[in-house]
């Protein structure tokens, strides 16, 4: 069977699962710099998702490495849906949690700078577009069965 790009257990798996992981956890690294984030719910879900895309992440970001490195896991179907449904969960929690702190941040800014200063809600909307690209390299993950 021809093996696609992205694939579960190859280099180039490990090396988007890598940068996933960079993505969300730089995500939740700006969100959380300044603590007035528990101030709105869309926020702290938006936390509170971007570290279940971290575990996860790093998760098959561990079975990629010793996958490629050290020895060729057999690829079981049970396992490979488990993480199809996994990857297909987090990408669709991690684009409505982006797409929210994204829309928060758009109503503060239009609101004016009272209730966000600028540099609190640059911080913000780096934050969103970390976990787009997050969620954009979830997205390109493929899970080929076997």
């Amino acid at each position: 069977m021809e093996e696609l790009a992205g694939a579960f257990g190859s280099s180039a798996s490990l090396a988007l699962r890598l940068g996933q992981t960079v993505f969300s956890s730089s995500s939740l690294f700006f969100m959380c710099l300044e603590l007035g984030f528990y101030s709105y719910t869309a926020f702290c879900y938006f936390v509170t998702v971007m570290g279940l895309v971290i575990l996860w992440s790093i998760t098959l970001l561990v079975v990629d490495a010793y996958s490629v490195f050290i020895q060729s896991l057999p690829i079981q179907r049970r396992l490979i849906v488990i993480i199809f449904f996994g990857d297909m969960i987090m990408s669709y929690l991690s684009l409505a949690a982006a797409c929210s702190t994204s829309s928060i941040v758009d109503l503060l800014l239009e609101a004016g700078e009272s209730n966000c200063p600028p540099k609190l809600c640059d911080r913000y909307q780096l934050s969103a577009a970390m976990a787009f690209l997050s969620w954009f390299l979830s997205s390109v993950m493929r899970v080929v069965p076997q």
